[in-house]
């Protein structure tokens, strides 16, 4: 009898070892431009790229609403914000709410969520969690445990979240498969880069959109609304870093009291061994506003600059971090049995329209990396343009594990595109429904269809329509609503719209869209 259970346990635990581990890695506001693996101009991105080589990178991977918060609750349910109730940054997330967590859990799985989670509640049906409060710090980064308490931790906060999924790695049950949702801060403004790569990106100068110094003359109110441009909107002291002193005596990018606090606060937070070398980067851009006399658009070429500086060099450690990371499945022979899923929360301008930040449904801001390996299921250096979604993670993670993928999802499994079995998804549109407009950025509540050449966009607080032909436009610049040739793609758009409302049970706002 003994034998007989001992016999059973270890079969128990070898059935287990062979189910696939999943590592799902997600940055917030990584954009597509910023990895190498789909744009060589700005960045090398080795690691990252690593997972394209070694499995599948998707070019039409795009979100349901553009912006942190609801794209977590997505990932947890699969589900469209009107679904999941998290459709801006100020919404509670429901943690009594089923999510992957519970249902991996009750398939046999061990789950655990570690660094950024931005849901205003405690994760729930997780074995272990380990978060950032609210968009966490860059250094020395305060943290939430199990047991409720914040602690701070030494370091970068890329670095230290990324020994925290290590240590959770070795510490957790090997006798049961893993699901690890790994979130980074990074690059997620006030961008503060580590001193190691600040001092590579510095001195750096990066190709500037054709786009950047675009004006809203021509455009819809969405565009005139908006505080997105980075030269009237993004701080010299906090978003970017420069030395407030240098400032003051010009009136009008003279810092205000705020301005200077967060200034200070991040200094304060730097290593006491960097950070007179931090002070006199920042210092270097000072003077150069001060002795150039920067203003209008010369003083924007220097901030988009300052900005690609910072952006990137938060990418390299998120970089640096993913090599770790698979390092460290490497060297403990898991790499063969875990699925690898590297995405972002959404993309990010980079200077595109003059603009930073996302929210909007153009595809800048829309559209998210997706790279995944699974080793001896998807074909090395694959790539797949199919239309893709956020709302399909949740699906193709239980997919993956062999869990079945509860009805109430919204999305569906791309593993038969993983794996080849299909080349293409049977869906022809994406729906996008963005609703915050008070807190950040104003920009208007909208609803969005996308297809494979073209995308509508409706503006229902202000009654705008917008048709963008991606084929011809892939920009986004020219708005032909009110073209004569366009009706019939616009009437036929507006039906689908319509279907794809009813499909997800979106009834907000009323009624049908005409």
């Amino acid at each position: 009898m003994r034998l007989l259970v001992v016999f059973i346990l270890l079969a128990n635990a070898a059935f287990c070892q062979l189910r696939p581990n999943v590592l799902y890695i997600m940055s917030d506001d990584h954009d597509n431009d910023a990895i190498s693996a789909y744009n060589k101009q700005f960045i090398s991105t080795p690691n990252i790229d690593r997972l394209a080589k070694e499995g599948m990178k998707f070019t039409k991977a795009f979100t349901g609403n553009s912006i942190c918060s609801p794209a977590r609750a997505t990932l947890l349910t699969g589900q469209h914000s009107h679904k999941n109730g998290v459709k801006n940054n100020f919404t509670r997330f429901d943690s009594s709410k089923t999510n992957i967590a519970h249902i991996l859990e009750n398939a046999g799985y061990q789950t655990a969520v570690i660094g950024k989670w931005h849901l205003h509640s405690y994760p729930a049906g997780f074995d272990y969690w380990k978060i950032l409060p609210g968009q966490g710090l860059y250094f020395d980064p305060r943290i939430i445990n199990m047991a409720g308490d914040t602690i701070t931790e030494k370091g970068y906060v890329t670095d230290v979240i990324t020994d925290d999924a290590i240590n959770w790695l070795n510490q957790r049950d090997k006798n049961k498969p893993f699901v690890l949702l790994f979130h980074h801060k990074a690059p997620h403004r006030n961008f503060v880069p580590s001193l190691k790569y600040l001092e590579q990106y510095h001195t750096k100068a990066f190709p500037e959109p054709a786009t950047l110094y675009n004006d809203t003359a021509g455009h819809g109110s969405a565009w005139r609304i908006q505080t997105m441009g980075i030269l009237p909107v993004m701080k010299l002291c906090g978003d970017l870093k420069v030395d407030p002193g240098y400032l003051m005596d010009i009136p009008e990018l003279k810092p205000d009291a705020v301005d200077i606090a967060t200034y200070n606060a991040i200094m304060n937070r730097m290593p006491d061994s960097e950070r007179e070398r931090f002070k006199e980067i920042y210092a270097e851009r000072g003077r150069l506003i001060r002795d150039k006399k920067l203003a209008r658009n010369e003083l924007l070429k220097y901030k988009y600059q300052w900005y690609m500086q910072d952006y990137l060099a938060c990418v390299a450690s998120i970089d640096e971090s993913i090599g770790r990371i698979l390092n460290y499945l490497d060297e403990n022979k898991l790499s063969n049995n875990t699925a690898v899923i590297y995405t972002s929360d959404q993309g990010f301008y980079l200077g595109e329209n003059g603009w930073f930040d996302k929210r909007f449904a153009y595809d800048v801001s829309m559209q998210t990396p997706l790279i995944v390996r699974w080793p001896g299921y998807i074909k090395p250096n694959s790539v797949t343009n199919t239309l893709v979604q956020n709302i399909d993670f949740a699906p193709t993670i239980l997919d993956i594990t062999g869990t079945k993928v509860p009805p109430w999802m919204q999305g569906v499994s791309l593993k038969p595109i993983l794996t080849g079995k299909i080349k293409d998804l049977s869906r022809k549109y994406l729906y996008y429904h963005y609703y915050e407009f008070g807190k950040d950025h104003t920009v208007i509540p909208h609803l969005a269809i996308r297809g494979e050449q073209y995308k509508l966009i409706y503006f229902y607080t202000v009654n705008e329509w917008e048709l963008y032909d991606l084929k011809n436009d892939p920009a986004e610049q020219n708005n032909i609503i009110r073209s004569p040739k366009q009706q019939a793609i616009i009437k036929q758009l507006k039906t689908e719209l319509n279907k794809l409302r009813d499909q997800y049970d979106d009834h907000e706002p009323a009624g049908e869209l005409n």
